[in-house]
């Protein structure tokens, strides 16, 4: 089996295209830009590349890259607003198993964007891309405690919305 550290650029781009673009996507909402996105991450990577140390760290050295590319996007096109991040109480919780059982894919992804912004970048990195805490906070460069504060917010904004959304399912079948 081939490891992370020793995969040619093809099997990287082949093993990560999918991974990147779907982040990119819940990061723009737009399946162009995404695109735009990933092939950028990969860009980047067949310059700059050779200058990673540490070849293990491929994976988290093009999410960051993509979600680095995300924000100098944003901040040239005026859209993005800037925001210190801070500690916010952590408040934990997970998705209830029923709730979860009872959400499609398509409705998860759906209330992933009812999430708010500064939520669901670790949301959907933590969930989507399945990544540690350390990973995300590389990724996003922020402190860990950021991080998991985020995410616990973020994971009570998907609880409420996943509860908001079974009861009108349930409203519309009666």
């Amino acid at each position: 089996m081939t490891t992370e550290s020793n995969l040619n650029f093809e099997e990287i781009v082949s093993a990560y295209y999918q991974p990147l673009y779907r982040f990119g996507y819940s990061l723009a909402k737009n399946e162009h830009e995404a695109g735009d996105l990933a092939q950028q991450a990969f860009f980047i990577y067949a310059e700059k590349g050779d200058s990673l140390r540490d070849k293990s760290k491929v994976k988290s050295w093009l999410f960051t890259t993509l979600y680095r590319e995300f924000l100098r996007r944003r901040r040239k096109d005026g859209r993005i607003d800037s925001y210190e991040p801070e500690m916010l109480e952590n408040i934990g919780g997970s998705v209830e198993p029923h709730v979860r059982r009872t959400m499609d894919g398509h409705l998860a992804i759906e209330a992933l964007e009812e999430v708010d912004a500064v939520y669901r970048e670790p949301v959907a990195l933590f969930y989507l891309k399945d990544l540690s805490y350390k990973e995300i906070a590389e990724i996003l460069d922020m402190p860990i405690g950021t991080i998991m504060s985020r995410l616990s917010r973020g994971k009570a904004q998907l609880r409420e919305i996943f509860k908001r959304k079974e009861t009108e399912t349930s409203a519309n079948t009666l």
